[in-house]
């Protein structure tokens, strides 16, 4: 190896170090496609239950503005798959970081939970807000929404790769919250397919 090839590898490695130091880099694109498996089958639920059963239960629901026991077994939904979407996260990006030597909850990923948790609960207050009032319509938009905001705001302290994530989030809740009778439509798309995606992507990027 020659002086050139050296001092290129030196900097790789203080380059490597230094990005390691400041980003949180322990996210799994395993987990990214299992949570958006988590939430395909919980829209799937949704449909087949409270869609087709009880039809068009969206528009009756924006009509009443009231709180049925269709709407608290689609929340009592929404929250199941939730923890078990960030239940995964936690135990894949554990064992992710095992396994690079690093620990899993660090400076950077401190950074990066604080910066994802401001406007996550932004958007769990403006969802009770929803609730409250009867606007269960654009829970789904308000989802996607906050969740987009939430990537993009984190992805500074972890992978790039998020920010577009989010972007899509965003994009997608913003047409959700305009053609009002799809929100399960969006939120699949989002939460499910576009989780698949980015996790396929950060899989063969990163981790094969």
């Amino acid at each position: 190896m020659n002086s050139e090839e050296k001092y290129i590898k030196e900097i790789t490695e203080i380059r490597s170090m230094m990005e390691r130091s400041t980003k949180f880099l322990s996210l799994s694109g395993l987990s990214g496609i299992m949570v958006g498996i988590y939430a395909l089958v919980g829209a799937y639920i949704a449909y087949r239950l409270f869609y087709v059963e009880n039809g068009s239960l969206l528009y009756n629901i924006i009509d009443r503005q009231e709180m049925t026991a269709e709407v608290e077994n689609l929340i009592i939904l929404a929250l199941v798959i939730l923890v078990l979407a960030v239940g995964t996260v936690i135990v894949l990006s554990l064992k992710k970081s095992q396994k690079d030597g690093e620990k899993l909850w660090n400076p950077a990923a401190r950074r990066a939970v604080v910066n994802m948790a401001i406007p996550l609960v932004t958007g769990g207050i403006f969802i009770l807000i929803l609730l409250s009032n009867g606007l269960y319509g654009f829970l789904a938009p308000a989802t996607l929404l906050f969740y987009g905001l939430a990537l993009v705001n984190a992805s500074k302290f972890t992978f790039e790769e998020l920010r577009s994530l989010g972007i899509v989030q965003i994009l997608l809740g913003l047409l959700a919250s305009y053609f009002i009778g799809y929100g399960l439509l969006f939120w699949a798309l989002g939460f499910g397919l576009m989780h698949i995606v980015y996790g396929i992507v950060m899989h063969v990027k990163y981790e094969k």
